[in-house]
């Protein structure tokens, strides 16, 4: 077994997946919140561990920047290891106005400026969306502990650095939360493979107030976010 991209041989990772952009996140997660934990792949450093959480077995795994990145990882996930759900676990940069930093996200779809869809070639644009009752436990699990989580629609970018100043304007006007660069692209891979995938989003920064998080929060200060996770993980 294994793959260019994953070591693991088969068996080694649960039917379950929480994925990190960061794969030092990834080492973070599975030292700080998982029992029994072993590593099961650590080619081109993208960190990938198993243990148990809550008597359910789980893996954490890192998945890079950008679509590309974590379509390799989930796509190889879901039909060469058989996972059947992944969480993605991540940052993103606030648009709306009652959206603000620290404050929990659950992307219920994910608008894209990527060209990712095409090779399916449909005959129209596919509206890339979380499986609703992962996104549905997870949402009454944030409110029984009265975290501040929005639901909505995010957009999953292709560009970090965009040349078009005015474009955040415009996802603004059409109501989008916040900015990433993943989960459509995941969950267009979940759909295809007939999977389930959510994205869960802390708000380390916001476009149009200048908030920030320093980047050491962001790869271990999201204890909400990753507990929030994980005890919904325990009880499917």
């Amino acid at each position: 077994m294994g793959t260019p991209h994953n070591a693991a041989e088969k068996g080694a990772i649960a039917k379950i997946v929480l994925m990190a952009g960061d794969p030092l996140r990834a080492k973070w997660i599975a030292e700080t919140y998982l029992e029994n934990v072993s590593c099961f792949n650590t080619v081109r450093g993208m960190l990938g561990y198993t243990g148990e959480y809550g008597g359910k077995r789980v893996s954490v795994m890192g998945h890079g920047m950008g679509m590309p990145s974590i379509a390799i990882y989930s796509y190889e996930l879901y039909h060469m290891y058989d996972a059947d759900i992944i969480i993605r676990v991540g940052s993103a940069g606030g648009i709306a106005e009652n959206v603000k930093v620290h404050d929990l996200l659950l992307a219920q779809g994910a608008c894209t400026d990527s060209n990712y869809a095409a090779q399916y070639r449909l005959p129209g644009a596919f509206a890339p969306i979380a499986d609703f009752e992962l996104l549905h436990r997870m949402y009454e699990e944030a409110q029984k502990r009265g975290l501040s989580v929005k639901v909505g629609n995010i957009l999953s970018s292709d560009c970090f650095y965009n040349d078009d100043p005015t474009a955040s304007d415009r996802w603004k006007a059409m109501g989008v939360l916040a900015v990433e660069m993943e989960a459509a692209a995941l969950y267009m891979n979940a759909a295809k493979a007939g999977k389930r995938a959510l994205t869960l989003l802390t708000v380390s920064d916001h476009l149009y107030t200048g908030e920030s998080l320093p980047p050491e929060e962001r790869q271990t200060g999201f204890s909400a976010m990753i507990r929030l996770a994980l005890d919904t993980v325990a009880t499917l």
